[in-house]
């Protein structure tokens, strides 16, 4: 059996695997979605709840992170005049897999709902795939899963309210159960925009086994892009590099996460937002800027994945980046494609009911994004009135126009299409099996794309009006150079 894959958002890169060593067959399932702490706010009425004014600096709060309810996130990403405007995904539903599951998954839903004045979902479906457990609370990796579930579930929601929700279960976090979850969300064509929050390094997937894994997911990746089904996957929660055992160890080289690397997905990478006014979190606020997700310099090892995939080759839609960013892809897939806030400093509140202590909770990680990507996808699925499908080949259409500031002009007058990150790196330091301490070098980010986050994370208002000139026919070119 192969070993099982991780949810979270998960990616680096592997340019250099380390010389005569294998490492297929000892990595085990680790989480990557990041539970922070309780948020202490219960039965806090106020508009705003404490920790949603917190400073950015930690060391000013006792040590505790701000963090973001939706209306902020929703702010800082220009979703709210969508909301407003009746863009909230109606028509469309959004899948999302993880394994096991949530046995409170629907009353966590609605206990986020009522906190945040949010409507339901029209419709929330659970599909529990045969020889799924009964969910074992002292089971810690249920526990884990059901925490990603819950992150997904409701962040997928405050961005896309509209939508159908439809979560399915796998029977375990094996890369064949999880695979079959997949399968039966293409087959029975659940939904036309799925999430992904789960990886596992591609230097476990080098022997034969982890090859046969790779061309199984292929083959079901390439069936949903050719079925206009849009997938999104987190690129992980150790920068440059992933975790190599169940202990948080990582590996001491670059190296980046599967699925998020394939070319049939859009991998989504890290940021640290800033939301609010000048050195602190607020709800009334405004957008402060983002950096590449990178939590080290308040003392919290986690960073935003990504990297140069080992796997795959260049996908021709990064076949036009600049030179320079060519060169250092050396003919091969470059992760991620775009990003989204996953820093623990400005985590998002996430309602867990699974647990003795009930209540709301500060989260991180890339799993959130990806989630919130997907809602992004199903409102400008319903603006359009259509599926938009693989995302990759006009994203990279439209990060380009985004860069030419005269077209934007024409365009809009609100901005870029995305908020171009181009402060910040994430590079990891950590330690290895063997407890020897490792620094692996990250990956800086710059204007224009690049290795630590993509084309950035969205400006929707901007993107929404520009996304549907460039789409207009469909351009499905998936040559690998």
């Amino acid at each position: 059996m192969r070993p099982q894959l991780r949810f979270a958002a998960v990616v680096a890169t592997v340019l250099l695997f380390a010389p005569g060593r294998s490492f297929a067959g000892d990595h085990h399932f680790v989480p990557h979605s990041i539970y922070v702490a309780k948020a202490e706010f219960s039965p806090y009425t106020a508009p705003a709840r404490p920790c949603e004014t917190r400073y950015f600096d930690r060391s000013l709060n006792g040590g505790n992170p701000a963090c973001y309810a939706p209306a902020a996130i929703r702010a800082a990403y220009g979703v709210t005049p969508m909301i407003n405007a009746g863009i909230t995904g109606k028509g469309r539903t959004i899948v999302i897999l993880d394994a096991y599951g949530s046995p409170t998954a629907l009353a966590d839903l609605q206990a986020f709902d009522a906190e945040f004045g949010l409507p339901d979902p029209p419709s929330f479906k659970v599909v529990t795939m045969p020889g799924t457990p009964a969910f074992d609370v002292n089971d810690s990796n249920h526990m884990m899963w059901a925490q990603e579930t819950s992150l997904d579930v409701q962040w997928a929601h405050a961005i896309a309210p509209g939508a159908k929700i439809i979560l399915v279960a796998a029977a375990s976090n094996s890369e064949d159960d999880l695979l079959a979850g997949l399968n039966y969300a293409i087959d029975k064509k659940l939904g036309d925009v799925i999430s992904i929050s789960f990886g596992e390094s591609e230097a476990f997937l080098r022997d034969a086994d982890g090859l046969r894994v790779v061309r199984t997911w292929e083959k079901a990746l390439k069936r949903a892009r050719a079925q206009n089904i849009t997938v999104f996957a987190a690129t992980g929660d150790q920068g440059s590099t992933n975790i190599a055992d169940d202990f948080g160890d990582v590996l001491p080289f670059q190296n980046v996460s599967y699925p998020a690397s394939s070319p049939n997905v859009t991998a989504v990478g890290g940021t640290n937002l800033f939301f609010g006014v000048e050195g602190q979190a607020d709800p009334n606020g405004k957008y402060l800027g983002e950096t590449a997700w990178n939590d080290a310099p308040q003392g919290i090892s986690f960073a935003g994945g990504g990297g140069v995939s080992a796997l795959f080759g260049r996908p021709g839609y990064q076949a036009t980046l600049p030179a320079a960013t060519r060169r250092q892809l050396a003919m091969h897939r470059g992760i991620p494609d775009v990003a989204y806030n996953a820093g623990i400093i400005g985590g998002v509140l996430v309602y867990f009911g699974f647990v003795p202590d009930p209540g709301f909770v500060i989260m991180g990680g890339t799993s959130a994004g990806a989630a919130q990507w997907a809602g992004l996808i199903a409102d400008l699925n319903q603006a359009v009135g259509r599926s938009l499908g693989f995302l990759n080949n006009h994203l990279y259409n439209v990060g380009r126009l985004g860069m030419n500031e005269r077209a934007e002009r024409r365009w809009s007058d609100r901005g870029k299409l995305f908020h171009d990150i181009k402060v910040g790196d994430n590079g990891f330091c950590g330690t290895d099996v063997d407890w020897n301490s490792v620094c692996v070098p990250g990956f800086s980010a710059a204007k224009g794309w690049d290795l630590a986050t993509g084309w950035g994370s969205p400006n929707f208002g901007v993107l929404a009006a520009l996304y549907e000139h460039v789409h207009g026919h469909h351009d499905d070119c998936d040559v690998e150079d």
